[in-house]
């Protein structure tokens, strides 16, 4: 058959199914324009369903605030994603951070602590996530443990670790008043300074994925990590790297997560996995790996935390709001085998 023929038969399946038209193709492939759509037709059934209560200036605000940090989260997910990984023990990884950190904060000074002090906090949260990262990175490339494992086991032991050094209890003084007045209620032009540093930290990062040889590296690791060893590319390093930048981003949501709070929160962080991946994968990002947006995941993060308003709104209990997430989560997962199989028949 020649090229011709070929490019004739192809709007016919040779299961004698229908064509796809070639808009629907295109369409289907516009992963960040489905979720946009999405994230619209949740903020108008919330804005129908309580009208005057959902979408005001103060809810906006409240859910920008909240999403932050799942942002941050989210955007060292999507590098972890791409390269097929998965990482379940970021909310752990979080508390070990803030754990960290509030202890050292505790112990010079408490509440009251400088300046000086709250930078050091801030070296440790971040420290100690990266490290905490590196390592199941480093289990991952050169044990050849599926990622899953290995940050299974990394969700149980960094958990283990701050219940250990804080009695399994929340410290008092463990962020600062400084760290709280500033990065926790403070704002700038009205906007606050949680969403300013989100804000920040994707536009840096988006950049990286997309324009940079260590996004190209990661990006082509999830595609064909075959391909890429006999090009010369080192994978483990990448990987490790990949994982250490999901730690880094979870110690900043530990800095984030004090400053909001003042606390470290130990018990509440078990779903944070979830609805980091949820929003991820929403975003377009696909669990095969080799192919995802920082652009995506911004969009992706938002439908969770407008879900999880608007169901607060209309008065729904916060036990339906987590099985809400779950089911998102699902419908994600199977929405992006279709778009899968849609590339391949295209």
């Amino acid at each position: 058959m020649t090229a011709q023929s070929e490019k004739a038969a192809a709007p016919a399946d040779v299961g004698g199914r229908s064509a796809v038209p070639d808009w629907v193709r295109r369409a289907a492939t516009l992963n960040e324009l489905w979720t946009f759509v999405i994230l619209v037709a949740l903020v108008l059934f919330f804005t129908i369903a309580a009208p005057g209560k959902f979408f005001t200036t103060y809810d906006i605000t409240q859910i920008a605030v909240n999403a932050a940090i799942y942002l941050v989260l989210g955007v060292g997910m999507t590098f972890v994603i791409i390269t097929a990984g998965i990482d379940l023990s970021i909310g752990s990884v979080l508390v070990l951070a803030a754990v960290a950190a509030g202890e050292y904060n505790i112990h010079h000074g408490g509440a009251t602590s400088g300046w000086g002090t709250v930078a050091f906090c801030v070296v440790i949260a971040l420290a100690v996530g990266t490290a905490w990262g590196a390592l199941q990175g480093a289990v991952v490339a050169t044990g050849k443990v599926p990622p899953l494992i290995v940050t299974l086991g990394g969700l149980g032991a960094a958990l283990g670790i701050a219940e250990l050094a804080t009695g399994g209890q929340d410290p008092a003084g463990a962020a600062s008043t400084h760290l709280q007045n500033s990065l926790g209620f403070g704002k700038v032009l009205g906007i606050p300074w949680m969403v300013i540093l989100a804000a920040v930290v994707t536009a840096i990062f988006g950049a990286v994925l997309a324009g940079t040889r260590f996004g190209e590296h990661t990006l082509a690791i999830g595609s064909n990590p075959t391909a890429v060893r006999r090009a010369g590319i080192p994978v483990g390093r990448q990987l490790v790297k990949v994982y250490g930048l999901m730690g880094l981003l979870a110690g900043l949501g530990a800095v984030m997560w004090l400053a909001s709070y003042g606390t470290t929160s130990i018990a509440g962080h078990s779903t944070d996995n979830l609805k980091v991946i949820t929003a991820v994968v929403l975003g377009g990002t696909s669990l095969f790996g080799g192919r995802g947006s920082v652009l995506g995941t911004v969009i992706g993060v938002f439908i969770p935390a407008v879900l999880t308003t608007g169901l607060i709104v209309i008065g729904v209990q916060q036990y339906w709001q987590d099985v809400a997430v779950g089911v998102v989560l699902v419908v994600a997962v199977y929405i992006d085998q279709l778009r899968r199989k849609t590339r391949e028949r295209a």
